[in-house]
């Protein structure tokens, strides 16, 4: 539906045509009203958004939907005091799935809801050439910016009937920044636009009838991008209301940068992944992301945190008991409601998952077999299974640290072994006060779910590998978590985490699963994963412990 896809713009452009100026040519209009369509290609976030556009400025509305229709967006200026602004989205919850809402954002003297164009304003834009593009004869309007170390081009593709003749016909929009402090390119996004009208119905603008409208949920710092996405794209300045949530965020989490350049390469990061989480937010997914402790890290730094490293070695587990098939399951399971489960813990940039879910395991266990809650040692696996093939904080396996258990006799708590630490410590203990003496392990059948649900019934949260090498999973939110990107091999596994429970949601089976990237991380550090497809792996490479 959409004719013009960004990654057409190298190929479209090559025959140039003039490159000065010509005289009497005249700054592009759009006009009062139009309807436009178009797509949104963010490649930093590796996103291509397809929306359409109503503007009536002197009606003073405007209304853009986004990915067909899935969310839209009301910006009516004649509305109360200070104009107010409408987003209508489906929202997923613990307790609801795709329910559509309205939200309503009130605008201010200090800052008015607007129409919002879905155009450019070309006002201050030079004349640079002709060339052709998608097929049409288009000038190429070209504007400069610097704030700072940021220097923004911006180009306006537009084809006319007539020389000098206005409403002009854009087909193409793009921004390129530079940062001459890092010396990079520090943003970019591409806008191809079609079915250009300079009509629109005064319909258009009507909010569905019966639906009642309340303010967004939760702080209000990022309600203006939320119920407006558009605004930051469409608009002349390096800095913008996605620039302006990085310090909130920095307040938030407390965030202190070594220098100007660790800022700037920070503050990147934030926005691509910003814009990334509230694009992924208006496509309907069945979850939702945020924005956590993790939006300014790099990729790098984020996989270091997944820290499975998964070897051909056979291991000593015990085959999977036929018998457990025969049992009858209860539909839902949730560990934590029984008390099996400790509270949720932060691993830090450290790739000891393996630690976390192999301690998550061993205290399910513990508690199964004593009915009391206790918090095991980390850091005792990280610092002292180098001998079994762990690497510390730069990967291992849970089955090796339950080797190690096996011979030592055992685990120390984390109040009698010493905090966590986030790195590679020194080694010690007292065997006196070891616990939970493992006497076996056991791997569940690979990509059996029903296996699997029978091993969390009868032996207590179970270790699990999954593949979390997607931005989508670094920020989930809530909502049963399914990426069709997401793999199930046994070598596409990347990171331990812990399965507690298993259920279903809107008619969507899912686990339960405890990460180890704090509480800021998910819901509660949670995450409901698909059962689907064994999406992500969950059921590839699961293991529980039996102990003494």
């Amino acid at each position: 539906m959409w004719t013009f896809l960004a990654v057409a713009v190298m190929v479209c452009c090559a025959s140039v045509l003039h490159t000065s100026p010509l005289s009497g040519r005249k700054v592009p209009d759009f006009g009062q009203m139009y309807h436009i369509k178009g797509v949104i290609s963010l490649p930093y976030a590796e996103i291509k958004e397809p929306f359409e556009g109503w503007y009536d400025l002197q009606g003073k509305r405007s209304r853009i939907d986004y990915y067909h229709g899935q969310v839209s967006t009301f910006q009516l200026s004649a509305a109360g005091d200070h104009g107010v602004g409408y987003k209508i989205t489906p929202v997923t919850t613990e307790t609801e799935f795709n329910t559509m809402k309205c939200f309503q954002v009130n605008g201010s003297k200090e800052d008015p809801v607007l129409p919002q164009a879905a155009l450019p304003n070309p006002q201050g834009f030079q004349f640079e050439l002709i060339e052709y593009f998608a097929g049409h004869l288009c000038e190429v309007w070209k504007n400069v910016t610097v704030v700072g170390h940021k220097k923004n081009t911006y180009r306006l593709w537009v084809a006319r009937p007539e020389v000098g003749v206005s409403p002009a016909i854009p087909y193409h929009y793009e921004m390129m920044g530079y940062n001459t402090l890092l010396g990079s390119h520090y943003d970019k996004y591409l806008i191809d636009y079609s079915d250009f009208s300079p009509k629109t119905d005064p319909k258009d603008f009507d909010l569905p009838a019966g639906m009642s409208c309340g303010p967004f949920p939760g702080p209000g710092v990022a309600h203006r991008i939320l119920a407006n996405p558009i605004q930051d794209l469409i608009h002349t300045s390096p800095v913008g209301h996605v620039n302006h949530l990085f310090g909130h965020f920095k307040e938030k989490y407390e965030r202190r940068y070594e220098d100007e350049v660790e800022h700037e390469k920070r503050e990147h990061n934030f926005v691509h992944n910003v814009r990334y989480i509230h694009s992924m937010n208006r496509a309907g997914l069945s979850y939702s992301l945020s924005v956590n402790h993790l939006a300014d890290r790099t990729e790098k730094e984020l996989a270091m945190m997944r820290g499975v490293k998964l070897s051909k070695t056979p291991n000593k587990a015990q085959p999977f008991p036929t018998e457990l098939r025969a049992l009858t399951l209860p539909d839902s399971l949730d560990w934590r409601l029984y008390g099996a489960v400790t509270p949720v813990k932060d691993q830090a940039v450290c790739g000891s998952c393996w630690s976390f879910a192999a301690t998550g395991a061993l205290e399910g266990a513990l508690f199964l077999k004593t009915g009391e809650r206790v918090v095991l040692s980390q850091q005792m696996l990280v610092d002292c299974t180098w001998g079994f093939g762990n690497n510390g904080c730069d990967g291992g396996e849970e089955w090796r640290a339950f080797e190690w258990i096996m011979k030592h006799g055992g685990i120390s708590t984390a109040e009698s072994y010493g905090g966590y630490t986030g790195m590679n410590g020194l080694c010690h203990y007292n065997s006196s006060f070891l616990t939970a003496h493992v006497k076996s392990y056991t791997n569940v059948t690979s990509g059996d779910l029903e296996a699997l649900k029978a091993a969390l019934y009868k032996f207590g949260p179970t270790a699990v590998s999954i593949d979390a090498a997607h931005r989508s999973f670094s920020f989930y939110s809530n909502g049963v978590y399914y990426e069709p990107d997401c793999k199930n091999g046994t070598d596409d596994l990347d990171h331990a985490v812990l399965a507690v429970g298993y259920g279903v949601m809107d008619g969507q089976p899912y686990w339960l699963v405890k990460n180890s990237w704090s509480t800021y991380w998910g819901n509660d550090g949670y995450v409901l994963m698909s059962m689907k497809d064994n999406n992500c792996g969950v059921a590839t490479g699961a293991t529980y412990v039996t102990l003494s």
